[in-house]
């Protein structure tokens, strides 16, 4: 069976494949889940593949990006399957920075031991982007950006397999594979879609399944961030993998998991209407682990980061957003962000939990192995033949 036609099932339910695990065994629980979710029937052997990781915050801030342990896995389960032309793509945002990302999180000596090539969807020189004209009505995007919805060339024809983790967001409640396509296909001024954040998740979800012949999923919830996501958020060690072929089914779980019913996101809604995928978990088929009572409990709360976003997004002053957004003024939106997470929060609060974790969580010690060690598993560079 397609990719394509796996990725929308019909009369059967969708696969998610959950997974409790812990240091010792996580680099061999993933190939498990990934194999529960039988991911080799949702990705072309025979097409190049790329790696998206989740860089949310360039510090290492636990349930915040895409763990060294969780990008090792894949890497290893994918090419012990043959799925030997793997890239990275990395992307940025207005206050993230991907060089400092993937190094303060240890992806590069992994890209380095297993011979993944990067590449940075920012940098022309590497990756051009080209006017996509989807098949699909957009939700929103073609009023967002009226002159063209603009995605990296390198993107079609290849598998993509996404890294998110598990956690809250104050735009989307939760955010996981969806939301991942967010950095990948859309440039910097992807900012301009957020007060229309749903319907863009969709209508990338669309695109995705226009340009790729292959989507999997893998999502980690060692750690799952609690509270005001993607970055300043409380780190619960949770102990738990997700894999699935449907971007929305895996979503959903995560969802539940964490406490929310997912019918009542937006995204995940919205998706599971328009026929993307499955949002509701009565319709997805839970392997692995047992989770139906699993309830995190987990709340998105306030913040003063959460009331600007609020202001400029949702608010009375979301009049104001294109004298804000296409004008030198978003500088300063820009630089009070950043200021607010990398001169504000991660000196005062949040390096202090980073530094407690590496000591005291059996996750943060892991973490400690992958700065020292560079790489746990055996390197599955390709050999070339003669």
């Amino acid at each position: 069976m397609t990719a394509e036609a796996e990725r929308t099932p019909k009369g059967g339910k969708p696969k998610v494949s959950v997974l409790f695990t812990k240091p010792e065994t996580v680099l061999d629980d993933y190939q498990q889940l990934m194999e529960l979710a039988e991911y080799r029937q949702y990705l072309d052997p025979s097409a190049g593949t790329i790696l998206k990781d989740n860089i949310s915050w360039h510090y290492p801030f636990p349930s915040a990006n895409t763990t060294p342990w969780q990008l090792e896995a894949s890497i290893a389960a994918l090419r012990g399957a043959g799925y030997d032309d793997l890239t990275c793509v990395q992307n940025k945002t207005v206050v993230t920075d991907a060089f400092k990302g993937e190094d303060l999180n240890h992806y590069v000596p992994i890209f380095k031991h297993h011979g993944i090539p990067v590449k940075f969807n920012f940098r022309e020189d590497e990756m051009p982007w080209s006017i996509y004209k989807p098949k699909r009505k957009m939700l929103a995007l073609d009023e967002i950006y009226p002159h063209g919805i603009s995605i990296p060339d390198f993107f079609h024809g290849k598998n993509i397999v996404h890294l998110p983790t598990v956690k809250c967001h104050i735009y989307t409640t939760t955010t996981g594979a969806m939301k991942n396509a967010f950095g990948g296909l859309l440039n910097v001024n992807r900012h301009y879609t957020h007060t229309r954040i749903h319907e863009t998740l969709v209508d990338l979800l669309a695109i995705q399944q226009e340009i790729h012949p292959g989507i999997f999923a893998v999502m980690d919830g060692t750690m799952a961030g609690n509270g005001t996501g993607p970055r300043i958020m409380k780190p619960e060690e949770k102990n738990v993998i997700l894999g699935s072929g449907d971007q929305v089914a895996i979503d959903a779980v995560a969802a539940k998991l964490m406490g929310f019913d997912p019918l009542s996101i937006d995204y995940i809604r919205i998706a599971h209407e328009q026929g993307l995928g499955v949002g509701d978990p009565r319709q997805i088929d839970v392997v692995g682990a047992d989770i139906a009572d699993v309830s995190w409990g987990f709340h998105v709360g306030s913040s003063m980061h959460k009331f600007m976003a609020w202001l400029a997004w949702y608010g009375p002053t979301r009049v104001l957003q294109k004298a804000v957004l296409h004008t030198p003024l978003v500088r300063v939106a820009n630089f009070w962000s950043e200021a607010y997470h990398d001169y504000l929060h991660w000196p005062l609060k949040e390096r202090g939990i980073y530094e407690s974790w590496l000591k005291e969580s059996q996750w943060g010690r892991l973490f400690g192995r992958y700065a020292a060690e560079g790489a746990l598993l055996p390197p599955t560079t390709p050999v070339l033949s003669a």
